[in-house]
């Protein structure tokens, strides 16, 4: 049976109409660097830092990336970002989520939430939708608080270690980009299931490892045959 089931945010939980992609080639063009929107959506779901990298690798001279100037750029898109989220009358959960999460609080399953966002986003999200303080979260990582990112399993390892789950097999991630998946195989999670109403089409994530796609999360009550 499932212990703990770990939620991406943008895309998954939070509702994303392409703000973050916008954002990441609004700081990108700060610095004269231009991504399509195409690019930017690959790398939705990695550290944004990596993200950053691989779009300059893509669309400038490399002789003119370094480790300073990613993270200027990384700080104009986290200004933005805050900004958004703090803001932005936008800014709102996904159908079903605080409903999903206290079902599966009824039921004594643990919540965490990762994400490719550093930090200071994360909070700025979590502080905006009062999941904090609405005891529906039981942790939550940050892709700056593990040596590694998505698509690698260190965050989900860190939210077992934070809510006290020993095995990978009674752990499920759910999540929007085929990062996701791919960290959830990678953890060895008993449930890898994908969000196909985010930044990657059904199509795209039925090509990575998984063990159910879903349009909305509250269809994990149905998984593990938690109804409403």
């Amino acid at each position: 049976m499932v212990e703990l089931v770990v939620f991406d945010l943008a895309g998954t939980t939070v509702k994303d109409n392409n703000d973050v992609q916008r954002a990441l080639q609004k700081a990108l063009a700060y610095f004269d660097v231009y991504a399509s929107s195409d690019q930017v959506n690959a790398v939705m779901g990695i550290p944004k830092p990596l993200a950053i990298r691989t779009l300059m690798q893509n669309n400038t001279d490399l002789d003119k990336i370094s480790d300073d100037l990613i993270r200027e750029v990384h700080q104009v898109f986290v200004h933005q970002m805050i900004h958004f989220y703090e803001k932005d009358p936008a800014v709102s959960e996904k159908v079903g989520v605080t409903t999903t999460f206290r079902k599966l609080k009824e039921r004594k399953l643990k919540i965490a939430i990762d994400t490719g966002f550093d930090r200071r986003i994360t909070n700025s999200i979590l502080q905006r939708l009062g999941w904090i303080d609405s005891n529906l979260i039981d942790a939550s990582v940050a892709s700056d608080e593990v040596p590694r990112g998505r698509p690698f399993p260190d965050m989900i390892y860190r939210a077992m270690e934070l809510t006290h789950v020993k095995d990978c097999r009674r752990v499920a991630k759910v999540g929007d980009t085929a990062s996701d998946l791919e960290e959830g195989t990678a953890a060895g999670c008993g449930w890898v299931i994908g969000v196909t109403t985010g930044a990657f089409t059904k199509d795209e994530l039925q090509k990575k490892k998984h063990t159910h796609l879903i349009e909305n999360v509250h269809e994990v009550l149905d998984i593990f045959e938690l109804k409403v």
